[in-house]
């Protein structure tokens, strides 16, 4: 029993004088995993429309039924997306989310990207749904805020043409 409690002591000083590990979180953080899934952001495209087309696939691709997405068309005169819809509503309810990313590889445009940010707290229920002023990124440019007028026919494709990446 005496060597037992000598064993267990001897591992005890062999870790007193090896430097911490500990990161004293408030004041520092640490940098997270390049694949790490944190907050979910909707994206804009450079010319400040919103990459959401309203497709819904995000939604049906969620295994926690998290996501909520009502669709409303666009018009010349009010543009949201360069589709012909776009997303009117679109929720996030945080506490059901399990952070799998299928939102993210079922968005043909791209739109919806779980980022990095990985401070979620909130006090109650209300504020754990993310809606869609709260996802949105904000817009490079003031001057190129959704909904904005556009000449007719401008948009005809709900996905820009892609670079080749080659």
């Amino acid at each position: 029993m005496v060597i037992e409690i000598i064993k267990g002591l001897a591992t005890t000083f062999k870790h007193v004088f090896q430097p911490r590990i500990t990161i004293e979180y408030p004041e520092k953080t640490r940098p997270v995993r390049p694949r790490f899934h944190g907050r979910h952001v909707l994206k804009r495209y450079e010319n400040g429309l919103e990459k959401c087309i309203g497709c819904s696939l995000c939604a049906a691709a969620c295994p926690a039924d998290a996501i909520f997405v009502e669709a409303s068309e666009n018009t010349d005169a009010v543009r949201y997306s360069p589709g012909e819809r776009y997303a009117s509503v679109y929720e996030i309810n945080m506490l059901r989310c399990i952070f799998c990313g299928y939102c993210e590889d079922a968005c043909p445009t791209e739109a919806i990207v779980l980022e990095h940010d990985y401070e979620l707290s909130y006090y109650d229920r209300e504020s754990a749904i993310y809606v869609k002023d709260r996802l949105l990124v904000p817009s490079a440019d003031e001057e190129d805020i959704t909904p904005m007028e556009v000449e007719q026919g401008e948009f005809d494709r709900a996905i820009p043409d892609m670079e080749d990446p080659s």
